[in-house]
């Protein structure tokens, strides 16, 4: 199975306690080219140890047979030496116990075809775009803000939900981002601030308030439209159809094959 394992991981970044950063890097071979907002699975095979946070293991991996999971890619897709990933542990999952398990320098597979839909490729530069986010559901959009996103005309606003801060990843290159980018606005929001070990000043409601408050409206100096924005939504499932719900009522509607000209992205594993 070791031959399988055709990469290698070169960088591990404790976000917090159960999220990391991951990067990894291929052996022997040249990662193909892909579009930001795209994913590809990672696997192991179930002899991988779990890591000590684990708990039983909601479903038995068969043996001989690799564990796969598909995640959305971070990094730039002009960086060809490595695969940037942002992963959240669960507890009783077959794959991330095992991948939280690893060092820099482990062995890892990782598909060859880069795929999905949830992408900025067939939208105008002038148009505006509203990323938004719940816990890793971050790591697309930081693949297309390292890419080539910053160089649109049309404002870009990113909203991202966490329970706390230290769950807030690239919260540091976001708020740097915006300070140096006059069109990109970035709004963090934690839903459990009593348990933050200092202050913190920033929003602290779920998402749809915060979008149905107007926020957008406020930074932008006029209201997200149909017409001219298109909302990107990934994460939480529940926060996914809500403000899909949401969004129609406003006149939005959910882009699709069969309606490419929507304006409702939404991320769907």
């Amino acid at each position: 199975m070791k031959d399988d394992l055709n990469c290698k991981i070169t960088q591990v970044v404790q976000v917090s306690p159960m999220m990391k950063i991951f990067r990894v890097a291929p052996i022997g071979w040249e990662l193909p080219d892909f579009i930001p907002g795209q994913f590809v699975a990672l696997f192991l095979p179930p002899t991988v140890a779990r890591c000590e946070e684990a708990t039983e293991q909601y479903k038995e991996a068969k043996e001989g047979k690799m564990i796969k999971r598909a995640y959305s890619i971070a990094s730039s897709s002009k960086t060809k030496e490595h695969i940037e990933f942002y992963i959240t542990l669960v507890h009783s999952g077959a794959l991330t116990p095992r991948l939280f398990n690893l060092q820099i320098g482990d062995r890892i597979g990782m598909g060859t075809r880069f795929v999905g839909m949830f992408t900025l490729k067939e939208i105008p530069a002038d148009q505006n775009i509203v990323l938004i986010a719940t816990g890793t559901g971050v790591a697309p959009y930081m693949s297309m803000l390292r890419t080539d996103a910053m160089s649109r005309t049309g404002k870009i606003a990113v909203i991202h939900g966490a329970a706390n801060s230290w769950d807030l990843g690239y919260s540091s290159e976001l708020t740097l981002l915006q300070t140096i980018s006059p069109n990109l606005n970035y709004i963090p929001t934690i839903t459990e601030p009593d348990k933050e070990p200092g202050s913190w000043n920033g929003e602290k409601r779920f998402i749809e308030p915060i979008w149905q408050d107007n926020i957008i409206e406020k930074e932008w100096g006029f209201r997200p439209k149909a017409e001219n924005t298109h909302v990107f939504l990934c994460g939480n499932p529940m926060m996914t159809n809500s403000m899909t719900e949401i969004l129609e009522g406003e006149g939005f509607s959910e882009h699709s094959r069969k309606n490419p000209t929507g304006q409702i992205h939404v991320e769907k594993f």
